[in-house]
């Protein structure tokens, strides 16, 4: 068997975490990242913190084409989801959210009707803003491909928010790299998870109180004009 499969035949975070410290690579971060955003369940955390991890401790990656291509990876599962929710439809999602498969998935309708609601309420930043937010984050594309919102616009504002996310990420990695021995990374990736979450509702947070401030900035001055 390839050993591509070997961690996706029996999920298990803290073995698939062993296995790729030992074959980490920029295609297997891509590869991941690529699973992780779209509508099967993986967590990033088992990805880009012990890839950084491993460029600050052996040399052997760079920090910088880590996050890329876990940006680019994020992006192209992100289009996974924008795509099947533009092709099949509202019902279709749904039925898909309300099946054994899509519960395996760990998507059921209320995870769906929530990122159906947020995306209403925050329009096309909200995909922005997801990408930091747990239970949000691989979500976020399914409404955005039901309402047929912008590709580019899509992609950019998608692109952007898993880049922050990503950095945040290798940060962690990085940092954990000068203290943190290899066989406790895993135990001390799961003891910052909240944190890490966290992080993100914060950064999500303050993006969103910019993004009302120029905007309503920029409707002063025009109305002052």
């Amino acid at each position: 068997m390839n050993e591509l499969f070997i961690p996706l035949a029996i999920f298990d975070a803290a073995e698939f975490f062993r296995w790729f410290v030992e074959n980490a690579s920029y295609l297997f971060v891509f590869i991941f990242m690529v699973i992780e955003s779209s509508f099967i369940p993986f967590p990033s955390e088992v990805i880009v913190p012990p890839a950084t991890y491993l460029a600050a401790t052996r040399g052997d990656m760079n920090f910088f084409m880590i996050i890329l291509a876990a940006t680019a990876g994020a992006i192209c599962g992100a289009l996974i989801n924008y795509y099947l929710s533009l092709l099949i439809g509202r019902p279709l999602v749904y039925k898909f959210a309300n099946s054994r498969f899509g519960h395996a998935c760990l998507i059921n309708q209320a995870k769906v009707e929530k990122a159906e609601a947020y995306f209403d309420k925050h329009g096309a930043v909200s995909t922005f803003i997801g990408r930091l937010i747990p239970a949000v984050r691989q979500l976020i594309s399914i409404p955005a491909g039901l309402s047929r919102m912008n590709i580019a616009v899509f992609v950019i504002f998608t692109g952007l928010g898993a880049l922050v996310w990503n950095i945040v990420l290798g940060i962690l990695g990085w940092w954990l790299a000068k203290w943190v021995p290899l066989n406790q990374l895993f135990d001390t990736v799961e003891k910052y998870n909240t944190y890490l979450s966290w992080a993100g509702i914060i950064i999500g947070a303050i993006c969103v109180i910019f993004i009302a401030y120029r905007l309503l900035f920029h409707k002063k001055n025009n109305t002052t004009k």
